[in-house]
């Protein structure tokens, strides 16, 4: 009994006590190290910084963030995720230009940035964040104008030096075509995917200054409310006397407004009336879905098609869905659906003496999760399930949280 009650953490092999410091979080990781020096390093160790959350540390000011980028982070960081001071009563400035260039150089592997509740108005652009980034996601921040905008490194003098440099860099691309993943833009941007949650300065003109990113390929809006249907048209990838412009590489969009009140007229998802080459998959959600169905037949790459948090009837479902014969899923998530008044136009000749055809399509086109089933093993939408079988018989059809609205009347 004495040798177990002798026995403490120090026993333990490194590998067995970095497994328990990795349930800690930043603050009590930093509090770790000053037990001793054996724990100080092995605090340091870079398997316990690859993601890094600071959010939840609501008191994170400029001086821990140059501390804990100067004694913790490093090569291993992969995600970093924090939190700013627009919401704080301290105010000030909290990221600054020196601190993302450091980070840059310290952490050459970050590919994932989420930003909460910060101001970005002091930064000039995007072009000083971490050329290792793929993803950037921004919550509640405050943006600049020209916060999107690649401008290359400009000097008083000389602008044809900087045009004989971007044309040689654009010479190099097209030599080396067949080797395009390891290139990078002349901004030097990789990002792949934007997410943008509630940033109410985004406006059409950054959304206009995205098309210059080469690599975006998953774009996300949710109640950006300056957002107009112009915007999206004239950033829409389209055919143009030198090819392709607009978002040209884009492959996932999602547009949705569901957080406010008194937004009831926005209808920035009509903007998808302009074609949109190449765009895969979309996502719609609030009030932009009612919008959005009515142009998605435009779509002609589209092979996927999310509609959540809204409102729908069956016959507007069928109707939409009649021309995206190209569709191979279709996922309603927290949708609430009106009660059938009428069956749909050019419902009934498919129903008519083709009801076991139609069960048949159903099986292979309209599978499903058991969420989709009530307890008594139901299903709550077999109308929908028929109708969708025989209009899209390719097409997988995937409800999540869904219910049907009662009709008190």
């Amino acid at each position: 009994m004495d040798e177990f009650k002798g026995c403490n953490l120090d026993y333990f092999p490194e590998n067995i006590l970095i497994d328990v410091l990795s349930y800690l979080s930043v603050r009590e990781l930093v509090r770790a190290g000053r037990v001793c020096k054996r724990w100080k390093r092995l605090v340091k160790d870079q398997r316990l910084w690859r993601t890094v959350d600071l959010t939840a540390w609501k008191g994170v000011t400029s001086r821990i963030l140059w501390v804990l980028l100067r004694q913790y982070l490093g090569c291993g960081l992969r995600c970093l995720r924090l939190r700013g001071l627009l919401l704080s009563a301290r105010g000030g400035t909290f990221l600054s230009e020196s601190w993302l260039k450091a980070l840059s150089t310290k952490c050459p592997r970050l590919n994932k940035l989420a930003l909460l509740h910060a101001d970005l108005r002091s930064l000039p652009n995007c072009q000083i964040l971490p050329r290792s980034l793929r993803v950037l996601e921004l919550r509640g921040c405050e943006l600049p104008r020209s916060f999107f905008s690649q401008n290359l490194p400009t000097s008083p003098a000389r602008p044809h030096e900087r045009a004989e440099a971007t044309s040689s860099v654009v010479a190099q691309q097209q030599r080396g075509g067949q080797k395009g993943k390891g290139l990078v833009s002349p901004s030097g941007i990789g990002v792949e995917r934007l997410v943008l949650n509630n940033v109410p300065s985004f406006t059409d003109q950054h959304l206009l200054n995205l098309a210059s990113w080469e690599k975006l390929s998953r774009l996300e809006l949710r109640d950006t409310f300056r957002v107009t249907a112009n915007g999206l048209r004239n950033c829409a990838a389209k055919e143009g006397l030198s090819g392709l412009e607009g978002i040209s590489r884009l492959k996932y969009l999602e547009i949705g407004i569901t957080g406010r009140q008194g937004y009831q007229l926005q209808m920035a998802s009509l903007g998808l009336g302009a074609g949109w080459l190449g765009l895969e998959e979309l996502s719609l959600g609030g009030k932009e879905v009612g919008p959005g169905l009515l142009c998605a037949s435009r779509l002609k790459d589209l092979k996927c098609l999310h509609l959540w948090a809204c409102t729908l009837s069956e016959l507007q479902i069928v109707r939409s869905c009649r021309m995206l014969r190209g569709l191979r899923q279709l996922e309603f998530l927290d949708v609430i659906f009106q009660p059938r008044q009428s069956p749909p136009a050019g419902e009934g000749q498919g129903q008519e003496g083709g009801e076991e055809q139609q069960n048949e399509e159903e099986g292979t086109g309209g599978e499903s999760n058991d969420e989709n089933r009530t307890l008594d093993g139901t299903d709550p939408f077999p109308s929908l399930r028929r109708s969708l079988a025989v209009l899209l018989p390719s097409c997988s059809l995937v409800f999540t949280n869904c219910s049907v609205q009662i009709n008190v009347d």
